[in-house]
């Protein structure tokens, strides 16, 4: 496929889940850097569906994308994505202004229940007082939702090239010229799906980048066996310095919320990182470490106002960003890849985000 309608850059859960929209009805060609999809962000995430996460901004776009994951099209997947698992906010006292925050944020759009949080978490320290539960929090199959969007997309007709990283691209005859590490292609569109390097992408296409930001996010798991069950509740600190969940008995996946600024690579995690982590775990619940199991890192991608970038360069033709998804491209995947289309392909939206404004979502906001 040497001249396709559509490249898209990038084969995490964001090109992924475009490319399998768009290949109905489009050739196209998603060029992957790595040997594998979703080698960075996308398989390293401890992703899991919640409104709240990640704010106003990206709340419409995870409350449309539930229904999808919960129950998908039969052609699409055969099981479920989602795993019910609920989340607990938890706070000191110092923490009610943010716990306020959350209700008042959230208010009518989302299940929200104050809750005395020791009878959810047996264990909590006593000066955990506050607690805010959101119960139709669920776990995500990460790797099962990228297969499956990778899966339709070849289906369609789409084609992948593993290890084919783009060197440059020009304007050419009111398309593209692609210059790849395999050879040229000529195209129509390029879609910048690239994650933390979607600014470089768009400097080897001489298109001016708007500030997508790598930020590191370090993830340890620790083996727990004082660990009172393996259905608690994901336990996210209303202070955002930390949040973990059980995975399998015994065990828990643990972040200390960090977001080092990190140019974009191969992430590893920093000892520092992982040791403040624990610091901050026993902190909060008296379950014995007794080892650290493994330990890993992701870069999330934010715009300048932490909303994602959805649409059509102003200043570049044909160029098309879908990008800044920070940790919540997996969540929102099936409503983005929906209004990303829709937008590419200048059409209205379909019935399942109708009630989305893309506006906020626009590059030109950058601009």
């Amino acid at each position: 496929m040497n001249r396709p309608d559509i490249v898209i850059v990038g084969g995490g859960i964001a090109g992924a889940s475009l490319g399998a929209v768009l290949a109905d009805r489009a050739s196209v060609l998603m060029l992957e850097m790595e040997p594998s999809a979703g080698y960075h962000a996308t398989g390293r995430a401890v992703s899991f569906w919640e409104e709240t996460y990640g704010g106003l901004a990206v709340q419409p776009l995870t409350t449309a994308s539930g229904p999808m994951l919960a129950a998908p099209d039969p052609d699409f997947s055969d099981t479920p994505f989602l795993t019910p698992r609920r989340t607990l906010h938890i706070g000191r006292a110092g923490d009610a202004a943010a716990r306020d925050r959350l209700l008042e944020q959230f208010g009518g759009k989302v299940d929200l229940v104050p809750v005395e949080p020791a009878g959810l978490v047996p264990g909590l320290r006593p000066e955990w007082t506050l607690g805010v539960l959101e119960p139709g929090v669920c776990d995500i199959d990460v790797a099962a939702l990228h297969q499956a969007w990778l899966r339709l997309f070849r289906r369609l007709g789409g084609e992948v090239r593993l290890a084919t990283a783009l060197r440059r691209a020009e304007a050419r005859d009111g398309g593209w010229r692609v210059e790849t590490d395999r050879g040229a292609i000529d195209c129509r569109m390029i879609v910048n799906a690239a994650g933390a390097w979607a600014d470089d992408v768009a400097r080897a296409c001489g298109v001016a980048p708007i500030g997508i930001a790598p930020l590191r996010r370090t993830v340890v798991q620790l083996r727990v066996p004082a660990m009172p069950a393996a259905d608690l509740p994901l336990v996210m600190d209303l202070a955002s310095q930390f949040y973990f969940k059980p995975e399998g008995e015994g065990r828990v996946w643990l972040t200390p919320h960090d977001e080092e600024p990190s140019p974009p690579c191969d992430a590893a995690p920093e000892e520092m990182a992982v040791a403040e982590a624990i610091a901050r775990f026993e902190a909060v619940v008296d379950w014995p470490v007794e080892a650290v199991e493994r330990k890993w890192a992701g870069l999330r991608s934010f715009s300048r106002d932490r909303a994602p970038v959805y649409g059509f360069d102003p200043a570049a033709r044909g160029f098309f960003w879908f990008a800044g998804q920070g940790g919540f491209g997996i969540q929102t995947s099936p409503a983005a890849a929906l209004l990303g289309a829709a937008l590419l392909r200048g059409e209205a939206l379909p019935p399942q985000i109708m009630g989305i404004d893309p506006a906020p979502y626009s590059p030109a906001r950058f601009r």
